[in-house]
């Protein structure tokens, strides 16, 4: 099931249909939203990036362990902000943005970031507090790299694969 947002490209809608894939179409409460009068699909936290919103939708169905991966939130080694084969060029924000050192994956150096991943890093790490006072519930970053996210259990992919 793809979950996407209601104020996606309409093309989204149209490639999902074509390939018979099973959607939900979910909104954030949010003045623009209202403004669209999108009420028909309900309102959803949804955070600032896929992996907010995956967050708590696994937390609106109970999910007892929240895997992270993919959550870099660094430039790479090399200095690329983005996969080689990414549409706009591997090194598409290497330059956009101040560089801002931060805590790496495992904690034993640091990495270079810019604002933007940082909020997100940030609101990643309030959101895995709230959840560990709160609930019954851990997180795991198992991106194996970029920047360390706080308050995350750090495992390897392949553990939570075999263990969880």
């Amino acid at each position: 099931v793809f979950i996407v947002k209601s104020v996606t490209h309409p093309h989204t809608i149209k490639y999902l249909q074509k390939n018979n894939r099973a959607f939900i179409l979910v909104s954030t409460y949010a003045s623009f939203i209202q403004y669209l009068k999108l009420d028909y699909f309900g309102y959803f936290n949804m955070g600032f990036s896929v992996a907010h919103m995956a967050c708590y939708l696994s937390l609106h169905l109970n999910h007892k362990n929240i895997i992270f991966i993919g959550q870099d939130l660094a430039y790479a080694e090399n200095g690329n902000s983005h996969p080689d084969d990414y549409q706009n060029s591997a090194n598409y924000e290497s330059q956009m943005y101040e560089h801002i050192l931060t805590e790496a994956y495992g904690g034993k150096e640091k990495i270079k970031t810019h604002h933007v991943w940082l909020m997100f890093k940030r609101n990643l790490e309030q959101d895995v507090q709230k959840i560990q006072k709160y609930l019954d519930t851990k997180v795991y970053n198992c991106t194996e790299g970029g920047a360390r996210i706080e308050g995350t259990i750090e495992k390897p992919f392949l553990w939570a694969c075999e263990n969880l």
